[in-house]
């Protein structure tokens, strides 16, 4: 009779609220990280940049995608201050589907208010992957 062997996966359950703290955190380095963009663009095209109407969509696109990360991350904190401590979910699920082990280590228990991106990278700096 062979033996089974069971695997278990660790479930995670956490508080709500502080889940959503640290997804706000991550939103303003979505924002922060886009925000950093607009003025890359501008120097490396000059002021020429702003003569093509396509490329002036562009740079709106961009700042239209702070303010939404922005907005987001404003609305989840805003929301996230009446919601009961006790609330527990599990995010056991929810953290195996985010592909960065930076971000998914940041959303993870222990790091409230913890940042996935390293915003003091010099510049010349990357990452394999």
């Amino acid at each position: 009779m062979p033996s089974e062997i069971q695997t278990k996966a660790t479930i995670v359950e956490e508080a709500l609220p502080e889940i959503l703290m640290r997804v706000v955190s991550e939103l303003h380095d979505v924002a922060y990280l886009i925000e950093r963009i607009e003025p890359q663009l501008l120097d490396l095209g000059g002021s020429a940049v702003l003569d093509t109407p396509d490329s002036v969509k562009v740079l709106q696109g961009i700042d239209l995608a702070v303010q939404k990360a922005r907005g987001l991350a404003e609305f989840i904190d805003t929301i996230t201050a009446s919601i009961p401590s006790e609330w527990i979910v599990d995010v056991t699920t929810a953290l195996s589907l985010v592909k960065l082990a930076d971000m998914q280590k940041a959303l993870s228990a222990g790091l409230r208010h913890g940042h996935s991106q390293p915003l003091t990278k010099a510049a010349g700096d990357f990452d394999f992957f």
